[in-house]
């Protein structure tokens, strides 16, 4: 029996990677335009890191990490999310002032897989640190709703809300848990065992939205500074026509966050997990890192969920030219002609095999080759036949302009 890929992990190959590579060059092209540099941390951190940064209360960490000793005796443990590593690196790195970048790669948390969840997932974000401003909290929502929006999703909404501040919360917290004491009985079991540790992540449990629905809201505890805040970030989506709507049990699933939290959905995605990513401003995450205050906000955009939501589009993945060889004495001229076509930034590949010309016509066909560029008795003359694979459009033209000729069409 083949060894097979663990539990609530994929094997992502061409074609359906096609779709993969879209969204993060599209990502990475977005990021580069709003500024944003490149950061890369590891893939896993000291276990104190996530229970310091995220919360020892969160579902995250009390339940869904994948932890380990190394051979020194160290926990650590595989990275959940990437903000808690991003702000550890600035702290690390002695940075003080803003400091504007984006990331991508695998995140782990062991929970049940099902559609949009996954025991290892990929996420892009963006880390906006060293900037209090509502604009810093709009521009990062609008960099999420613009990637959507160039990928083609249609009906996204920005679900938004606002946590207040640590001292707004006090009360807040102590209403919250009346609230929920009183319905002790209805609630599940983690959600019991948090009323006195973390009410807020009540908020949060999916299994307790019923007994939840009439539970005080934050947006109406929220202190003059706070709701300042929030209502410049709403001024601020209008202002760049990001549709919102107010959604006062939006808590996200992290304890570092403070007054904004943002998720976006669309109508494209339908899953159990229906958000395509979200996050929100953390300014007190750096002082539980055990550094200086630093204020920051960020959001993760799920890959898996985006590329599920993202309409499929007709050549997606395809080649430029697929050089077929009709005359088996000149595989070399067919290498050199793949290899002059990629210097000119053609996208461009040939079968290795010894295939017929028309089995070779099937693989360009396979491959969404949108021209087929014949290697035959025309090469002694100078000149090649190409084929636009569509509409079957054919002539033979001299070598050094089969690039140009692929391009045109």
């Amino acid at each position: 029996m083949t060894t097979r890929a663990p539990k609530g992990t994929i094997d992502v190959l061409p074609p359906e990677s096609a779709a993969w590579r879209r969204l993060l060059r599209a990502f990475d092209s977005l990021a580069e335009r709003y500024g944003y540099g490149l950061a890369l941390t590891p893939l896993f951190e000291a276990t104190e890191l996530f229970a310091r940064g995220v919360g020892e209360e969160t579902e995250i960490v009390s339940k869904q990490m994948y932890s380990f000793t190394d051979k020194a005796g160290r926990a650590l443990t595989l990275r959940p999310e990437a903000t808690a590593s991003v702000v550890r690196a600035y702290l690390q790195e002695g940075r003080t002032g803003v400091l504007k970048c984006a990331y991508s790669g695998p995140m782990f948390r062991y929970e049940q897989p099902q559609a949009g969840r996954r025991r290892q997932f990929y996420q892009v974000g963006v880390e906006y640190l060293g900037e209090p401003s509502p604009d810093a909290d709009v521009e990062v929502v609008e960099v999420g709703y613009r990637l959507l929006e160039e990928l083609g999703i249609r009906g996204v909404m920005v679900l938004l809300n606002s946590l207040g501040d640590p001292e707004d919360r006090v009360e807040y917290r102590q209403l919250l848990r009346a609230y929920l004491a009183e319905r002790a009985d209805l609630l599940s079991e983690d959600s019991r065992r948090r009323l006195d540790t973390n009410p807020l992540r009540v908020l949060d449990s999916k299994a307790d939205v019923a007994v939840v629905a009439e539970a005080p809201a934050t947006l109406d505890h929220l202190g003059p500074e706070a709701a300042a805040h929030f209502a410049a970030v709403r001024l601020g989506l209008e202002r760049r026509g990001i549709p919102y709507e107010i959604a006062p049990r939006l808590v996200r699933g992290l304890d570092y966050y403070n007054r904004t939290v943002f998720e976006y959905q669309a109508r494209s995605y339908t899953a159990a997990q229906d958000a395509l990513g979200g996050g929100g401003r953390y300014d007190p995450l750096a002082e539980l890192l055990g550094g200086p205050p630093i204020p920051g906000v960020g959001l993760a955009m799920g890959v898996d969920r985006i590329v599920a939501a993202m309409p499929e589009e007709g050549g997606e993945g395809s080649l430029g030219v697929f050089v077929v060889l009709a005359d088996p004495g000149r595989r070399a001229e067919a290498l050199d002609l793949v290899a002059m076509l990629r210097a000119a930034g053609v996208s461009a590949d040939l079968d290795l095999g010894e295939r017929s010309v028309k089995a070779q016509f099937k693989v360009a066909g396979r491959r969404g080759a949108a021209v087929a560029a014949v290697v035959g008795a025309e090469w002694a003359e100078g000149r090649v036949t190409v084929r636009a694979m569509a509409d079957g459009e054919e002539e033979t033209v001299p070598i050094a302009e089969v690039a140009a000729w692929a391009q045109a069409r």
